[in-house]
């Protein structure tokens, strides 16, 4: 469950019974502005919580544009771990222009919230998704792009990092590997012509479905829509002549999205069997 903020809809919990009672697992990716307000609720129905880290305390407020952001966050953890120790927390942080400067900050932040694993991604700049009307033209993107000139400093955290930051990495406290931390700097690199945009083995556009609050289904979170089950069921737009179609025909090492794509899925044929 993802948003915007899931945890404002009111009709979250009565959505997460309902998966339940089908067996259906369910991991909420939230600010973490309500964590404490909805927390009893979130122990019993969601199996796990991703949260948003931005930056330090000064940071993530700054860049949330909310005053007491990271208390609220960290408060909302710290209730969550009081009605069970053991209960999944983990945090993920978009590294752009604004924080980039703030990553071994971030990663030591994590760590006192006693968090389970962080994980880190570039940001998205050129895309649809997560209910945006339109990419960012380039003076937004510009604002959070790491710039040509900076490149090099980016270069140097990474590599302190990745050297300072082992046993994090071993632990899998630090969800990536160094390598896919280097492809952090490669992916901001690629839109200055300075590199590809980094490989990404992914089947998401074959084995996920998004289903956004409107009704609107995508075959993941940066492909166009290809139906809405408000008209058809889901399974009749899955097997439709259109979404046949765009499997059959897409060439990820072709496609424009897939290529400046900032994430992957890449799911075994036999998760599903061993979970």
């Amino acid at each position: 469950m993802s948003g915007g903020e899931a945890l404002l809809n009111p009709n979250f919990f009565r959505l997460c019974a309902i998966l339940k009672k089908e067996k259906i697992k369910i991991t909420l990716l939230t600010t973490g502005l309500t964590i404490k307000k909805n927390a009893e609720q979130l122990v019993e129905f969601v199996d796990d919580v991703i949260v948003s880290l931005d930056g330090d305390e000064q940071l993530h407020d700054a860049i949330r544009n909310i005053p007491g952001a990271f208390s609220k966050l960290k408060d909302g953890v710290q209730c969550l771990r009081f009605l069970d120790s053991d209960y999944p927390i983990t945090a993920r942080t978009v590294i752009h222009r604004l924080n980039f400067r703030n990553w071994e900050a971030i990663i030591n932040e994590a760590k006192l919230m006693s968090l389970d694993q962080i994980s880190f991604l570039p940001a998205d700049v050129s895309s649809h998704a997560f209910n945006r009307q339109m990419a960012w033209e380039e003076p937004k993107q510009h604002e959070i792009l790491i710039s040509e000139k900076e490149l090099p400093e980016l270069q140097e955290i990474i590599n302190r990092i990745i050297k300072n930051n082992r046993f994090d990495f071993d632990s899998g406290f630090i969800a990536e590997s160094p390598e896919k931390i280097r492809q952090i700097h490669d992916y901001y690199a690629a839109f200055y012509g300075l590199n590809p945009f980094p490989y990404k083995k992914c089947n998401a556009p074959w084995v996920s479905t998004v289903i956004e609050a409107d009704g609107n289904l995508r075959p993941c979170f940066f492909h166009d829509v290809i139906g809405n089950i408000r008209d058809s069921s889901l399974a009749a737009i899955l097997n439709s002549d259109k979404a046949i179609s765009f499997r059959k025909t897409l060439d990820m090492s072709k496609n424009e999205t897939c290529v400046k794509c900032v994430c992957s899925l890449n799911l075994s044929p036999f998760k599903s069997m061993n979970n």
